[in-house]
């Protein structure tokens, strides 16, 4: 049996993170992944399967199973060194000071907002964006909150069609700005961005994403860090109120390991968290077991997709760079709305990922047709709702002996609401970029999933304390999105990225 100062469950943003304060500080660490490390290839990371959905890293091993919410009744999680930060366009934002607060029109008249505030986190911030060396451009949008160091890197030149997008933004008073993108666009001691079409859901072949399988988890590993890669975590084993060991499967060979520490960290993402909570039967020692599962969110994400007379993109480039968030706080017609969401640029879908959208002799006959397409993505902060959770099926347990993880989710009509208002702003967006006509495409994807396991100061409808410790479990610690109150308007992965960091030191100075 091996033993560690510290386990880290899951390489993403939050166990990356959290482990890279844990390492830097000399502790003995060990990082178990369920996936794998994904090769870098043009012919593998830019084919016609490059993209997540049709990747090995899919993976669909341990099914989920979605009767209400999903884009199919069984759908797979996204497994792999880096987590999804490998597939992930790289849009990496701060959220904005009031989301922290409490708001009765997200939360209900019981809000609480979170337990912590944008000034905790705001050093985080900026040393998420050194790691991962933000680009972007600051000083436009009316929501941006305040930073205390400027971005890493500038902001690229714009595309053709971004250009145009812009300009029809500013002609209807908006003030659209340069996206803050995890790209390495000036370091030359390393490939930087050749402006492929293929990021987006896309592995970089030439690994000039900033991705953490590229720039940080290796360095972690020289550093002394262990990685147990295609390890499924089966169990955590409880005993005196502390977690004394966790249980592991591996894909590879089915061998089973166990493997013991002084602290665990548990980041295996929104879905994967609860699910290995749940299934180790820990929501009893919890005052606010009940809630482990519950409040899932993931946005209300459409995309507006202008469809133009011609080639929208004549350039045949990356061109995921623009966002507005003038009306993330409301709109001056729809004054019931305190918040809506955000407008982000979305670049031409490759044909490939249409066909796996439309199944058959559509999806072949619609594919050459995306030529004509460019968008902008519509993110709503949709409502946490006790309803909208992961709950486990014991009698139907998969290859690794885990119970069957069921998904429920349901948007409510506020988020609904919200949508339309940001919708028909989009649409007149790309109508004045030039789009003959538009087509909006909603997104039932769980990529954006957070706050099943949320922290918060009342220990009845909360699991976590606001240092992120599991309540009732002395050494237990959970560092992804599930650890969310509320989910903003904005990605996630910047915010679980500064969470991980301010709690991987908060454990650093307990040890």
């Amino acid at each position: 049996m091996n033993s560690y100062d510290a386990i880290v469950i899951g390489s993403g943003f939050g166990g990356s993170m959290a482990a890279k304060q844990l390492v830097d500080a000399g502790m003995k660490v060990l990082m178990l992944e369920r996936g794998d490390w994904v090769k870098r290839s043009v012919e593998e990371n830019w084919g016609p399967k490059g993209s997540i959905d049709l990747s090995p890293f899919y993976d669909k091993s341990s099914l989920l199973y979605v009767p209400v919410g999903g884009n199919k009744p069984t759908m797979g999680l996204y497994s792999c060194v880096g987590g999804p930060s490998v597939f992930y366009g790289g849009v990496s934002f701060r959220f904005r000071e009031a989301d922290f607060e409490k708001n009765e029109q997200i939360e209900g008249k019981d809000a609480q907002g979170w337990p912590i505030k944008y000034n905790d986190l705001e050093s985080y911030y900026t040393q998420a964006e050194g790691i991962l060396s933000i680009s972007g451009e600051t000083g436009i949008d009316p929501t941006e909150p305040r930073r205390s160091a400027p971005l890493p890197q500038h902001a690229p030149a714009l595309a053709n069609i971004s250009q145009k997008v812009k300009s029809s933004a500013q002609k209807l008073g908006l003030h659209p700005f340069q996206l803050p993108l995890a790209i390495n666009y000036e370091d030359t001691s390393r490939q930087t961005c050749l402006n492929c079409k293929t990021c987006d859901t896309f592995a970089c072949a030439v690994s000039a994403k900033n991705d953490l399988a590229t720039t940080v988890i290796p360095q972690l590993m020289a550093k002394g860090m262990g990685l147990q890669h295609n390890m499924v975590v089966t169990k955590l084993n409880v005993q005196n109120g502390r977690i004394v060991s966790v249980d592991c499967v591996s894909k590879t060979t089915k061998q089973q390991h166990t493997f013991t520490a002084d602290k665990f960290i548990l980041a295996a993402g929104s879905l994967g968290t609860p699910h290995i909570l749940l299934s180790s039967g820990l929501p009893q020692y919890n005052p606010g077991g009940d809630v482990v599962g519950r409040y899932l969110m993931r946005h209300l994400n459409s995309i507006i997709f202008g469809i133009f007379p011609g080639v929208a993109d004549k350039e045949g480039r990356f061109h995921k760079q623009l966002a507005i968030l003038d009306y993330y706080f409301g709109h001056p017609k729809a004054p019931e709305f305190n918040k809506l969401g955000s407008l982000q640029q979305m670049p031409t879908p490759p044909g490939s990922v249409v066909e796996n959208e439309l199944k058959g002799v559509l999806g072949k006959m619609l594919s050459p047709a995306v030529k004509l397409l460019s968008g902008l993505l519509a993110i709503v902060e949709d409502q946490p709702q006790y309803n909208n959770a992961l709950t486990i099926d014991a009698s139907n347990p998969d290859e690794f002996g885990l119970p069957r993880p069921i998904i429920n989710h349901n948007y409510s009509d506020r988020d609904n609401a919200a949508m339309k208002i940001l919708t028909d702003e989009g649409k007149k967006i790309m109508k004045g970029a030039g789009a003959l006509t538009h087509y909006v495409h909603e997104i039932r994807t769980f990529s954006h999933a957070v706050g099943t396991v949320r922290m918060g100061a009342n220990e009845k409808t909360s699991a976590l304390d606001e240092n992120c410790r599991f309540r009732g479990i002395e050494n237990l610690y959970v560092t992804d999105g599930s650890v969310m109150p509320t989910s903003a308007a904005l990605n996630p992965s910047l915010t679980i990225a500064a969470n991980a960091l301010r709690v991987g030191e908060i454990i650093t100075k307990s040890n």
